[in-house]
This record gives structure tokens, C-alpha cells and sequence, in this order.
């Protein structure tokens, strides 16, 4: 089993966009059962909130359940218990790195790093553009799950 952990700065827009995208994806392609999927913040500030309104209302538009979420914070013994750490922007896989103590095994990666266009994912707390995040989210959710794929060999070796 893949135990994946998706970061953000609060866990409240991005990081649980992508939890909940990456399992849908593995659930769509049958493959819910190969992976554990969560994701935490690198702040306090959000701590045990819920999804923000308008990452739900996304995330629902596309058909995704996100119910049950609870912002925590990324702790050390994450980078024990996780095979893959991702971050959505820089800033916080430095914080990842700092919490984490370093990343001696090469399990901290950015999201958009799985793209063709690897960049920061577009932050909606700032922007107010939850499209762009969505868009963000769901190319680097694909590209992540393709290459977990082909080096597992494919859907078979995942089985």
C-alpha cells in the first residue's frame, strides 16, 4: 500500500483538494484499496477546521465528497509513517523540511513536480480563483497517480 500525505500551509483548500481528488482517481481506477490517502497542514492556524466553503463547493461541483476533514498539522513522525509527502508550493516544503527534520529518503516532492508544467500550485486564500486550483490539482493529482503507476509496472502490479 502507497500511504500518500498532500500539504498545504492550513489544510483547508489545497492539501484536502488533493486528498480527496487522489482518491477519487484510485477509486475511479479501481485501485482505492492500493493507497492511503490524507493530507495536514504545515501551520496551526486552521487547526480541526473544516474544507473552506468554496474549496467544498469545488470539489462537489465535480462530484467529490470531501465530508469528515479536520485540518491537522504535519507532525515528524509523518515522514516515518508516509512514502510520500507532497507539498503544493516552496514555501512549504521548506516548512515540510523543517518539521520533518530534512528529507533523507527523497519523499518530500511539490504536486506540480507530476506535470509537464511544474510550478507552485495556485494558492485560492489569495487569489479568490478556486478554478485555478481545481485545475492545479487535478493535473498534478493525474500526473502523481500515472508515475506511482508505471513504476509499479501498471494497474496489475498494483493489485
Amino acid at each position: 500500500m502507497k500511504k500518500i500525505l498532500f500539504v498545504c500551509h492550513g489544510n483547508i483548500c489545497r492539501s484536502p483538494m488533493a486528498e480527496f481528488v487522489m482518491k477519487d482517481l484510485a477509486e475511479k481506477a479501481g485501485l482505492a484499496a492500493q493507497f492511503h490517502i490524507e493530507s495536514a497542514a504545515t501551520s496551526r492556524e486552521e487547526l480541526g477546521n473544516p474544507i473552506y466553503p468554496p474549496a467544498r463547493r469545488k470539489l462537489t461541483e465535480h462530484g467529490i465528497a470531501c465530508g469528515g476533514h479536520a485540518a491537522r498539522q504535519l507532525t515528524q513522525s509523518d515522514y516515518k509513517e508516509f512514502d510520500l509527502l507532497i507539498g503544493m508550493d516552496k514555501a512549504n516544503l521548506r516548512n515540510m523540511q523543517r518539521i520533518c527534520g530534512g528529507d533523507p529518503y527523497g519523499k518530500i516532492h511539490l504536486l506540480l513536480d507530476y506535470t509537464r508544467h511544474p510550478r507552485d500550485v495556485a494558492d485560492p486564500w489569495y487569489t479568490g480563483d478556486f478554478e485555478a486550483t481545481w485545475q492545479d490539482v487535478l493535473a498534478g493529482c493525474q500526473g502523481l497517480l500515472k508515475e506511482l503507476l508505471q513504476k509499479r509496472g501498471g494497474q496489475n502490479a498494483a493489485e
